[in-house]
């Protein structure tokens, strides 16, 4: 039998079911309860995600029916997904940042990232570049005071070694609104730096023409706070207000948009964070259009990727690997150019050699084990990621003609539209992190109780330097930083000479809520790093005071049934408070019908799955004596 035949067979066994007798089934299991509800997903981009897709919805997908036939060059030819490894070296220490290069292309870097701020001679750019085979790895320039300047002891350095400039890979991160956004205003004024913006684009194309003039750095965006929605829309503003301020001047589209790369973030969610680099390519080949470009190559956006910040952590921090294995994952399928998976360790101090040969493996990784490098477009086709390519592109491209209608990105800026619809979305995350909808392990949920890292924290009650300016500005963050400053709070409380706060866990009564709230108490209060002491359940009231009476902590939690608090709490909290008349006591749970007399009783305090967790940490914390920062 011929394999076709035998396809044939198998495929018979299973006849095609159509949609409408899968709804009927999923209505069935159902049981009358909510559809929406259960099944339908609000993803805070401005869209829901249905519980499941099917190949009819991709009919009416425009951007696959028409733009990848018209306009194919926009997604990767060819049969590979290769892209470039780029690792940032982030110290400005001339000697230390080469070391760490040469290292890095040593061990599988084909690009480098290089803090140029201090760079102002030509000693010093022969100090920084010594040792790199400038004709084989991409260089870019992520940081400097004088691009110009920078670009200049770029070129002395390659004259100096009689290197063709017309061979060479890299960039400059040049980028004006981003600046606006930082800092709160123009480095000058935007007309001077349309000035520079001429002066870099000519003379790279002269004597660099494979570097890339402009960045769009959308990252900033995300690690703001933003949606994915708002980082596409913003970016893509930001990218349209050059080409409008440059194309005014002269150039040509097809000049400018081979000069321009795109840094985006790739945060955890990871079909989305895939899609939302397909919808990217798709919007801009559709604002390039609009210049009527003559080359096809000009609709194709170069886009480097790289891990998010945001969503990083301070403790337990060797989780963050696994965070960043998934957001590089995303770009590589979602058809990232080149990327950079940031070291787990990166939250809090610069990181060392372990820990940036791990963020490097891990792309070589993807590559030489995973071969997400190997397929062509591996997400095309996908019923599921084409739909969410769609979505997102849908909604970009509604907030970027809003931004376009308030006369452009600088103007969205002015107004502070841009940093105030970002701020709303960076409050949702840091609430919904204190509230535990989202969890960031070892943060606000399954905390390491006996780990310690206020000796390993660079600099760890830096508070951003939110200072006056003339606009509205970005503020990049972290979305634990609140919760781990509390943490911290405490570490230095003890370091200070004073006792770790003691959590006594009073369990009695019925098994399974005993041990249930158990658990939960010692997550919640583990996070503000307070010692927890767990105990297997005491057969009687008595046993349990007694205990308490010894350890003589500074909170206790009663952990039972619903049932049982009431008599547990009149027999138990007149002698714990006689012998500790500092005791805090508190429930796990929230037993509606019985707070009232609970209160009464002298319970101070309830935790449950609906408390604030930073809220109600900072309480605990103000009541020990803890001083916060």
């Amino acid at each position: 039998m011929s394999d076709k035949e035998q396809d044939g067979k198998l495929f018979n066994e299973f006849p095609p079911i159509s949609t409408a007798e899968w709804e009927k089934k999923i209505l069935s299991d159902l049981k009358g309860a909510d559809y929406e509800k259960k099944l339908v997903w609000n993803t805070g981009e401005g869209f829901q995600v249905k519980p499941y897709y099917r190949a009819e919805d991709l009919n009416d997908l425009e951007y696959i029916s028409k733009l990848k036939k018209e306009q194919p060059g926009i997604f990767r030819t060819g049969i590979s997904n290769d892209w470039i490894v780029r690792q940032d070296i982030l110290p400005s220490d001339i000697g230390e940042a080469n070391r760490l290069a040469l290292d890095a292309i040593g061990h599988g870097a084909d690009a480098i990232g290089l803090n140029a701020q201090e760079i102002t001679t030509h000693k010093q750019i022969s100090q920084l570049l010594a040792g790199m085979d400038l004709a084989k790895t991409w260089i870019y320039f992520t940081s400097s005071k004088s691009y110009p300047l920078t670009l200049e002891l770029f070129f002395y350095e390659v004259s100096a070694r009689g290197l063709k400039t017309e061979s060479l890979k890299g960039g400059i991160n040049f980028d004006p609104l981003t600046y606006l956004l930082l800092h709160g205003d123009f480095y000058i004024n935007f007309s001077n730096n349309l000035e520079e913006a001429e002066y870099l684009l000519n003379t790279i194309s002269k004597r660099l023409p494979l570097f890339r003039s402009l960045s769009i750095n959308g990252h900033y965006f995300q690690d703001s706070g933003s949606t994915l929605v708002q980082e596409l829309a913003f970016s893509l503003a930001s990218a349209n207000e050059y080409l409008t301020s440059l194309t005014s001047k002269g150039f040509a589209v097809d000049f400018l948009s081979p000069k321009i790369l795109f840094h985006f973030a790739c945060g955890p969610n990871y079909f989305l964070e895939i899609a939302k680099l397909r919808a990217a390519r798709i919007l801009w080949a559709k604002i390039i259009d609009r210049y009527k470009p003559e080359v096809p190559a000009s609709l194709r956006m170069f886009i480097h990727a790289s891990t998010a910040k945001w969503n990083k952590t301070i403790y337990d921090s060797h989780v963050n690997m696994l965070r960043t294995t998934t957001e590089g994952m995303s770009a590589a399928i979602g058809q990232t150019d080149s990327l950079s998976i940031y070291p787990f360790d990166m939250p809090y101090r610069q990181p060392d050699e372990f820990s940036s040969r791990i963020a490097r493996n891990q792309q070589l990784i993807f590559k030489e084990e995973s071969y997400l490098n190997r397929i062509n477009d591996p997400a095309s086709g996908a019923y599921y990621i084409e739909s969410l390519t769609n979505s997102l592109a849908q909604n970009a491209w509604d907030l970027f003609r809003k931004v376009e209608g308030m006369g452009g990105m600088i103007e969205a800026v002015k107004a502070g539209f841009v940093q105030d619809e970002i701020e709303k979305n960076s409050r949702k995350k840091e609430e919904d992190l204190a509230q535990r909808k989202s969890v960031l392990i070892g943060t606000n949920q399954f905390p390491e109780l006996k780990e310690m890292m206020m000796d390993k924290v660079q600099d760890p009650w830096n508070d951003g330097g939110h200072t006056e300016s003339k606009y509205k500005k970005l503020h990049p963050f972290r979305v634990s930083e609140k919760i781990e400053l509390l943490r911290l709070s405490t570490e230095e409380f003890v370091r200070n000479g004073n006792r770790r706060p003691e959590v006594f866990l009073f369990t009695y009564g019925n098994l399974a809520m005993m041990r249930a709230r158990a658990g939960f108490a010692t997550n919640f209060f583990g996070c503000a790093g307070f010692s927890v002491s767990d105990n297997p359940g005491f057969e009687t009231v008595e046993e349990g005071v007694a205990s308490a009476i010894v350890n003589r902590p500074d909170i206790l939690v009663f952990c039972s049934s619903d049932e049982e608090y009431e008599e547990l709490a009149a027999k138990a909290i007149p002698e714990l408070k006689t012998a500790m008349k500092n005791l805090i006591i508190a429930v796990a749970g929230y037993p509606k019908e019985k707070t009232e007399i609970l209160t009464k009783a002298g319970v101070d305090d309830f935790v449950h799955v609906r408390s604030n967790l930073l809220e109600s940490l900072k309480t605990f914390s103000n009541r020990i004596g803890i001083p916060l920062k």
